[in-house]
């Protein structure tokens, strides 16, 4: 396995709990963490009285409680009260795509992403949403596509997150010139992006420059001070190439003792029999 298609979990939260990467499950974090709700007009364009928007309001937010714990009948009840105030609300469908994919119903979650942003095309949280979505789901075209368009957006607070999204996207691609343009731009957004420094080292260490590699990878463990096993799988490459043996028994020791398990300690186990 290329080192840099595989991601623990990162996450942060990052989104953040990222599996094949972990992205898709640090994709999936930023979903719920993003669901807001704040509907004013009816779906055919006419004012919605102050009574009805606040209950339509009420719904959403209590379905977003809902989703935040997992309680998904609830989540989806509370929907389709506010599904009865307005039908063609693209806050509303984009909550349902969030139960669904969270409960596994994954054509259902996809036709109530597209129905979001046909409902509203400029809502870059769902688009954002819709393109994790597809991540996870192996589509990574069709995913690199959507967060190309969310990043675009120089209004929406995700936007930083979207570039990282869009790099990884790129790495699974095979793209790394357009997953390193995308975390350059993150990096741009954001310096301590965890992520993106990590993903920086790798591609840097893969061009053949371990000077930029060993300045990525100690600004990512200035920024992340506990160690994962992704961060120390690349400072054990880094360590190799450049003839490190004192960095290099220090991370393998790490790295086995912290994280034997992992793909990682496996990884490196592997290239170490051949």
């Amino acid at each position: 396995m290329n080192p840099r298609h595989h991601h623990s979990p990162i996450a942060e939260r990052w989104l953040w709990r990222i599996g094949r990467l972990s992205v898709a499950g640090a994709l999936c974090a930023l979903l719920i963490a993003s669901l807001s709700g704040c509907v004013t007009e009816y779906s055919g364009g006419s004012p919605m009285s102050a009574d009805l928007e606040a209950t339509l309001n009420k719904r959403v937010a209590l379905a977003r409680q809902y989703i935040g714990v997992g309680v998904w009948v609830n989540a989806k009840r509370n929907l389709e009260l506010a599904q009865e105030i307005d039908p063609e609300n693209a806050e509303v469908f984009e909550a349902f795509a969030l139960v669904y994919q969270s409960t596994g119903e994954f054509e259902m979650a996809e036709s109530q992403f597209r129905a979001a942003l046909k409902a509203d095309p400029t809502l870059s949280r769902a688009r954002n949403n819709f393109a994790a979505f597809l991540y996870s789901q192996g589509r990574f075209s069709e995913a690199e596509r959507e967060f190309s368009a969310v990043t675009k957006d120089t209004l929406y607070s995700g936007r930083p997150m979207a570039f990282l999204n869009l790099g990884l996207c790129r790495l699974q691609l095979d793209n790394p010139a357009g997953a390193e343009a995308a975390f350059t731009r993150a990096l741009s957004m954001d310096r301590r992006n965890s992520v993106a420094l990590l993903e920086m080292g790798f591609l840097r260490l893969e061009a053949g420059d371990t000077d930029e590699a060993k300045r990525y990878h100690g600004a990512y463990r200035t920024v992340s001070p506990q160690q994962s096993p992704r961060g120390l799988l690349l400072g054990l490459q880094i360590a190799d190439a450049t003839g490190d043996q004192d960095a290099l028994g220090s991370y393998e020791l790490a790295l086995r003792n912290l994280y034997p398990d992992s793909p990682e300690y496996r990884e490196w186990m592997e290239r170490q029999s051949r």
